[in-house]
Parts: C-alpha cells; sequence; structure tokens
C-alpha cells in the first residue's frame, strides 16, 4: 500500500472554515425566523449534524414546530430569549447570551425574542443532515406556565 492508499485526506476533509458570508439561507424556514446553514454535508462534509445560525428580530416570535426525531441545542449569542414548549405551549422558561437551550425530538417549540429593541442571535445544532421542520398549527394555552431548571446538579433555591 501507498502512503496516499492508507493515510487520511486531512488537507481538504479534515478541518473546514465557514466564514460568516458563506452561511446558505436555503434551508426550510419556520414564520418569524430567518435560519442560515453553516454545517453540513454539502457545505463542510458533516455526516452526523447539523449547524447553522437563526435570527429573530425584536419583538416578533416564531410559528409553533418541531424538528422530527432530530435533537437541537441553541446557543444564544445574543439578545434574550422566551422559548415556550409542550402540546399547547403551555410551558416557558428564558435564556440570555451564554446560555444552551436543549429542545429533545418532536417537541412543539416556538422561539420568541424577548426584546422590543435587538435581535435575538442564536447558532444552532442538530442531531443529523435531514432539514426537519414540521411548521403546527395548535391552540396555545395562556398564560404559560413558568419552568426553571432543577434537578441534583441545579438545586431549587
Amino acid at each position: 500500500m501507498t502512503d496516499k492508499e492508507t493515510k487520511p485526506d486531512w488537507k481538504s476533509k479534515g478541518v473546514r472554515i465557514v466564514h460568516a458570508g458563506e452561511l446558505d439561507s436555503n434551508t426550510p424556514q419556520t414564520p418569524g425566523m430567518t435560519r442560515a446553514t453553516a454545517v453540513n454535508y454539502a457545505r463542510a462534509g458533516a455526516n452526523k449534524l447539523w449547524a447553522g445560525t437563526a435570527v429573530i428580530h425584536p419583538d416578533a416570535k416564531t410559528g409553533a414546530h418541531h424538528h422530527g426525531e432530530l435533537e437541537s441545542v441553541i446557543y444564544i449569542v445574543r439578545g434574550r430569549a422566551r422559548m415556550r414548549w409542550g402540546e399547547h405551549l403551555e410551558y416557558v422558561a428564558e435564556a440570555g447570551p451564554g446560555d444552551f437551550i436543549y429542545v429533545a425530538p418532536f417537541v412543539p417549540h416556538q422561539e420568541i425574542n424577548a426584546s422590543a429593541n435587538e435581535e435575538l442571535e442564536c447558532v444552532v445544532v442538530r442531531s443529523g443532515q435531514e432539514p426537519i421542520v414540521v411548521n403546527l398549527d395548535i391552540a396555545t394555552v395562556e398564560p404559560p406556565e413558568e419552568v426553571r431548571w432543577v434537578d441534583d446538579v441545579h438545586p431549587d433555591s
């Protein structure tokens, strides 16, 4: 065997830099949010994940939706996110810059920009390549129940 046959092509397949101006907005959208793809198979050679950005305009909210069997992680870069989730969006919690939000598979949810003055900017990572976005038309519960993360590591204070 030659070196070429046994060594991986790290130069062209090891690291891919996707510059800010190279994101692709040709991805399924949800009303109230603009998504752009940074990392997927076509753009970076990723096989098991999708990553991109989401921007929600001041005082705006997305339509209710879910991402099928995919797990999602949302990292808040700038602004304040108010998340609603559940069969009737009956639960609510907020996150700010530096916070991470985990969304389990099939969970109906809605992202809301809690600020009337600045955009909500997020980085989103999903556990698969399929661009699954299932937009939902559901009745919501008002007011939603506020949920605080409490577990053995983060006890209620």
